[in-house]
Parts: C-alpha cells; sequence; structure tokens
C-alpha cells in the first residue's frame, strides 16, 4: 500500500534555492492511466537551477516539485494495457516533480531501466545521455572516424556527450575548465583533452587535428566559447548548440558558418522527442542499445539526501562539484 503523504522538495518562489523547501504533501488518488513510482534516486540539472530563478525556456507556475528525472519502482498504476508490472524498475522523465518519495506519472514519462545501471546511475542518466545522443546521432549524423570536440566536457551533458561519441566511434576531443573536469572526461573515453583556462581551445584543436578542424563541436556552454567554435570547426563541419551553462549567449555572425560551409544546430532534446514521438522513441531505444552493448554511465560527484536539495542546488551554482549530483531517496 503507497503511502498517504510523501515527502517533495518544493520551490515557493522565484528566488534561487533558498525559496526551496521540503516537506509532506498527500498523495492524491490515481486517475485512469496513471502510475505511482516509488522514487529510489533523482539527478539534478542545470535546468532545475535556472527554473528556481525562472530564467529556463520553460517557467513552471510556483509552487512546484523540482527534479526533471529520476528512477525508482512502480508501486501501483491504473493502466489497463499497460506493459508493465508492479515492482518494475523505471526512468522517470519530465519538467518538474522528482524530487519526491512518490511521483505519479503516465506511461509517456517512464522507460525501461538500462540493465547495466543502479538506480543512482539510472536517475542521472535521462536528461544529459538523451541530448547527447540526439545532438550527436539525430542532429550531427556523427560517422565512425570523425574528430568531435566536446565543451564543457566535465558537466552532465558533457559527461555524457563524451560518453556517447566514443561508443558512436569518433574520435573525442574533451576541452573542460579544469584538470579535475578532464579527468572525468579522460575516465569517459575522451581521447585528448584541453583545460581552457590555460590554454587555447581552437589553436590546440587545430594542433591535434593537422589544421582540419573538428567535423562536429558540441556546445553546452554558449557566450564566447561559441563564437570561437567557428575557429576551429572543419569544412562543411556541424555546431550543436546545447545550452548556455557559462550564463551567456553566444552571438551568431552570419558570415563565419558561410565562410566554413559549416552547419550550427540547435538541439532540445526533449522537444525534438515531444514534435515527433515517433523519432523521439526510436533515438531512445537506440540510445539504451548503445548504453547497454558499451556500459556507458553517468560519473556522479556526489551524492545528497531528500532533505539536502537547496544545498544540492547552491553547489550546482557555485560549481563546486564535478560530475553529476544524485539526491538518494531510498
Amino acid at each position: 500500500m503507497t503511502d498517504t503523504a510523501s515527502k517533495k522538495a518544493i520551490c515557493l518562489s522565484l528566488n534561487g534555492p533558498k525559496a526551496v523547501v521540503v516537506k509532506e504533501m498527500p498523495n492524491e488518488p490515481l486517475k485512469a492511466g496513471e502510475y505511482r513510482i516509488r522514487m529510489r534516486a533523482a539527478a539534478l540539472n542545470f535546468p532545475d537551477l535556472l527554473m528556481t530563478y525562472g530564467k529556463y525556456q520553460f517557467r513552471p507556475g510556483v509552487p512546484f516539485i523540482l527534479g526533471m528525472e529520476g528512477a525508482g519502482i512502480i508501486e501501483e498504476f491504473l493502466d489497463p494495457v499497460s506493459d508493465y508490472s508492479l515492482g518494475d524498475p523505471v526512468l522517470v522523465k519530465g519538467k518538474t516533480g522528482a524530487f519526491a518519495e512518490h511521483v505519479t506519472v503516465t506511461r509517456t514519462q517512464l522507460a525501461v531501466m538500462p540493465r547495466n545501471l543502479s538506480f543512482e546511475e539510472a536517475a542521472a542518466f535521462s536528461v544529459t545521455y538523451l541530448t547527447a545522443h540526439v545532438s550527436l546521432d539525430d542532429k550531427a549524423r556523427v560517422k565512425p572516424g570523425e574528430t568531435v570536440l566536446i565543451l564543457g566536457a566535465g558537466g552532465g551533458v558533457g559527461q555524457a556527450s563524451v560518453n556517447v561519441a566514443k561508443a558512436m566511434g569518433a574520435i573525442v576531443i574533451a576541452a573542460a575548465s579544469s584538470d579535475a573536469k578532464l579527468a572525468l572526461a579522460k575516465q569517459s573515453g575522451a581521447d585528448f583533452l584541453i583545460n581552457y583556462q590555460k590554454d587555447d581551445f581552437a589553436v590546440e584543436v587545430q594542433k591535434i587535428t593537422n589544421n582540419e578542424g573538428a567535423d562536429v563541436i558540441l556546445d553546452p556552454v554558449g557566450g564566447e566559447y561559441f563564437e570561437k567554435c567557428f575557429e576551429c570547426i572543419a569544412w562543411a563541419g556541424r555546431i550543436l548548440i546545447v545550452g548556455f551553462a557559462g550564463g551567456e549567449f553566444g552571438v551568431l555572425k552570419t558570415n563565419l558558418p558561410a565562410k566554413k560551409g559549416c552547419s550550427v544546430i540547435g538541439v532540445r532534446a526533449g522537444e525534438f522527442g515531444r514534435r515527433d514521438p515517433v523519432a523521439g522513441r526510436r533515438s531512445f531505444e537506440k540510445l539504451i542499445k548503445l548504453t547497454e552493448e558499451n556500459d556507458l554511465k553517468p560519473l556522479i560527484g556526489k551524492r545528497w539526501t531528500l532533505d539536502q536539495v537547496k544545498d544540492a542546488l547552491i553547489a550546482m551554482e557555485r560549481r563546486d562539484v564535478v560530475g553529476k549530483q544524485v539526491v538518494t531517496i531510498a
């Protein structure tokens, strides 16, 4: 029997992490088609932090329960045509709601958990690895042997992108702002490492590629880093705009892609699946297969309890943690 109430991490106002509290709320009765999941773990993502300030492209009304992804066990459901069973371990995906002891979702928000992942690893998987896979496979069509430059390679999306690109057969150049972050990228499979706090990454990429440039550049950082990509993109290469974790948007001068004959591609992995559910399911199924065959795993930098979600968000804002931050719930 499901508990009648659950602890949840709630953002009360758009004033950043300080507006987050953890309190018990009643579990509402299930409606037709809904599933109740006993959460085992959930993971932090940069959009979680942005949402507490109202700065993400999706702006939930306050109050709202934080958390875009997690993993848990199906406790009950009201879906007569379900292909799931009670007790099944599942991935939980959504825009909000994962930082809770129990969540109520529809079948479209669930996916089978990869067999090679623990609950904590699975909790940290969906957002970053799906972003990496949609970017590199569906958008850039990376081929074995191509050179892929990953910026922000020590962050969640960056680490996942290194892991996925290597599994796809690419030569991977990882660029990050510290040696500790680069060590994470190396562990994820990077072939070459660049500390862009010490060295000009465009110059280093040109050295590595004998002045040919990178075939694909994945940029989750933005700002001046995006603008610098044009100095080291190959002819007819692809630059993927995945985010702006650096806090600033990059400026696109249209003469630059014309000069290099390259493509600049915006990526919103979640929206990709929502707009085209068939393509979204196909991409996710390919990702699960790639994950299990190559034992791909998110690297966890720190674990927190549900009562520590505010502290975890503050640590993310300060960039205190290398690797994914995971909230262990049970």
